[in-house]
Parts: structure tokens; C-alpha cells; sequence
């Protein structure tokens, strides 16, 4: 039997003035970035998460942790490629992932094709094995309220030898 496993990841980060805001390596015009020591992108830190918790390396702030100066305003996408290391190292391989970015603002669909792309790229997977869908919380708790974004994910990983 394959050695397969399934990884959840969530995050979520309060809108900041002054931040380009990026979601999926992308950067989405809006007039509020995300907080945050990276770039602050949401999506792709909860398929991180997602990732290293299939594989049971821990979670994001174990690899990356926000207080070293490395990691301040790295883009996520890089974060994402050494995870995949870090999984590759561990005798593992990313399958699949589907994703969900739950924002009142902006209307994220015209960018989720260039999302997956861009996610894609950093997992080293075709786009039709990244699925990114953006919903609302019909103005319900803090993204409803526009406070910030959140985003979950779930990850297949196989290990790498099939077995």
C-alpha cells in the first residue's frame, strides 16, 4: 500500500495600511496589505502549514519563525519551495491540494487562475492539481467585518518511492 497521507492547514492574517497585498504569489490591487513578517500571504502559508503537517515536520513558524530576520518580507512562494525540499528530504511528494480564501474584499476570482499557476510552480504540480477557490463570510466575524483574510488548505502527499 502507497504511503499516503492528507495534511490540514489554516492561517490568517489582519489587514495592515501600507502592504501590497498578496495572496497565491500573487499581488492583488486593494487598498490594505496583510500584517505580517513575510509577505504576509495567507494562502500560501495555510498550504504550507497543510504540507509539514502531512509529512509531520511540525508547522510554518517551526521552519520559518517570524522573529528572524531571514524570513522578513520573503516572499511565500520561496517558503514554499523549501518545504517541498524539506518534504523531498523526508521521502515525500505533493499529489494534490485544494484551497479556499474566505475575504469580503476584494473579489479574488479574476486572480485564482494566475494563483494556481504561481502556487503550482512552487509545488512543482500541473495547475490541474491546485484548486483555489475565494468565498465570503457573508460579513460574519472578522473577515466579514473586513479585519483581515483567512485561508485553509488540504494537502495528498505520497511518499516519493511509492511504498
Amino acid at each position: 500500500m502507497d504511503d499516503i497521507r492528507v495534511g490540514f492547514g489554516y492561517d490568517v492574517h489582519a489587514f495592515a495600511e501600507g502592504r501590497l497585498l498578496v495572496l497565491g504569489g500573487e499581488t492583488i490591487p486593494h487598498e490594505r496589505g496583510l500584517q505580517g513578517h513575510s509577505d504576509a500571504d495567507v494562502l500560501s502559508h495555510a498550504i504550507g502549514d497543510a504540507l509539514l503537517g502531512a509529512a509531520g515536520l511540525g508547522d510554518i513558524g517551526v521552519h520559518f519563525p517570524d522573529d528572524d530576520a531571514r524570513y522578513r518580507g520573503i516572499s511565500s512562494l520561496v517558503l514554499l519551495h523549501r518545504i517541498v525540499d524539506a518534504l523531498g528530504e523526508s521521502g515525500y511528494t505533493v499529489t494534490n491540494v485544494d484551497a479556499t480564501v474566505v475575504a469580503e474584499r476584494p473579489k479574488l476570482s479574476p486572480f485564482v487562475p494566475r494563483m494556481r499557476s504561481r502556487i503550482g510552480e512552487a509545488l512543482g504540480l500541473p495547475d490541474d492539481r491546485v484548486s483555489i477557490k475565494a468565498t465570503t463570510s457573508e460579513r460574519l466575524g472578522f473577515t466579514g467585518r473586513e479585519e483581515g483574510i483567512a485561508a485553509h488548505a488540504v494537502v495528498l502527499i505520497r511518499s516519493a518511492d511509492g511504498g
